[in-house]
Parts: C-alpha cells; sequence; structure tokens
C-alpha cells in the first residue's frame, strides 16, 4: 500500500511542469524517508525513517557486497532522501579502520545514486547499547547471539541519533 502510494506520488510529481518546481520539491521532501546505516566488512544493518523523519526502524542486515544494490532499490521504493552513515571512531577520537571501506562505499553511493544526500553519525557504543536491548528483550539465548540482530538495532540507533540532533 505505502509503495503504490508512493509511486502515485512520484507520477504526480513527474507531470508537474516546471513553472510548478516548488511544489514538486516540497511534495517529494514530504514523501521521502531516511535510511540508516551501521556498515560492515561483510555484513551491513539497514534502517528506515518514518516519512515524517521523526523515528527509526531496524530493516534488514544484508551482505555488504549487496549494499549499494539495496539501496538503489529502497530508493526506489521509499524515496530516500538521506543516507546516515555511521563513523566508527574509537574512545581516543581516532577513526577505526573501517573507515576507509566506508569511504571509498559513500565516494562509489554518490556516483551510483546522485539524488541521495550521505550524513554521517558517531556510531560508538552502538553495538553495546544494541546488545542491552536485545537481552532486556527477552528474546531466548539462541537468538540474542544472532549478530545480524545487532547490526540492524545498532543502524537504527545510529539513524535514531541522527534524528534527534536534526530535529533539535
Amino acid at each position: 500500500m505505502i509503495i503504490l502510494h508512493v509511486k502515485v506520488c512520484n507520477l504526480i510529481l513527474k507531470t508537474l511542469n516546471k513553472k510548478n518546481q516548488k511544489v514538486r520539491i516540497l511534495l517529494n521532501k514530504q514523501l521521502s524517508k531516511y535510511l540508516g546505516i551501521d556498515f560492515g566488512i561483510k555484513k551491513s544493518g539497514v534502517s528506515i525513517s518514518d516519512s515524517n523523519k521523526l523515528i527509526s526502524f531496524p530493516l534488514e542486515t544484508i551482505e555488504t557486497k549487496n549494499l549499494l544494490d539495496y539501496i538503489k532499490q529502497i530508493n526506489i521504493d521509499e524515496n530516500i532522501e538521506i543516507v546516515v552513515i555511521g563513523k566508527p571512531l574509537r574512545l581516543n577520537n581516532e577513526m577505526h579502520d573501517l573507515e576507509e571501506a566506508i569511504g571509498k562505499f559513500i565516494k562509489l553511493l554518490k556516483i551510483e545514486v546522485s539524488n541521495i544526500k550521505v550524513e554521517r553519525v558517531d556510531e560508538r557504543f552502538t553495538s553495546k547499547i544494541s546488545s542491552s536491548i536485545i537481552i532486556n528483550s527477552g528474546l531466548s539465548k539462541k537468538n540474542r547471539r544472532d549478530k545480524s540482530i545487532i547490526d540492524k538495532i545498532s543502524a537504527s540507533l545510529i539513524l535514531e541519533s541522527y534524528l534527534i540532533q536534526k530535529n533539535k
């Protein structure tokens, strides 16, 4: 239903002529969402905001080699305005070794999906907070060991942190 709504609205946006560009921009921003990414070498967690850009929802954990294609598709389905990617800082504020791979991914993302803006957020402690959330959720020990749950909750925390900063 939501996908159909977005597709209908996108069709309306395409039919508006250039004289109504302000209306088109406003409609497009109202229907857009943000995506959160907890980037990893093998797997990455993904989260998405609501269209009001107030709430973050964990989506999936996917293989990082498929992440760009995933973002391209979800951009078509959900009209993504901003992708928020965690910035892996150490406690002494030095960058983690993962930053080099993230930088390469961001360059590729900006080339492949040029309409999406990329933002960064400090992701320190998101995995520990995610683990705590999972422990307190009542999941069985077997399910709590599933790292994919931690990854998508971490992505949701990264996006939530951005939404809180933006809406202050």
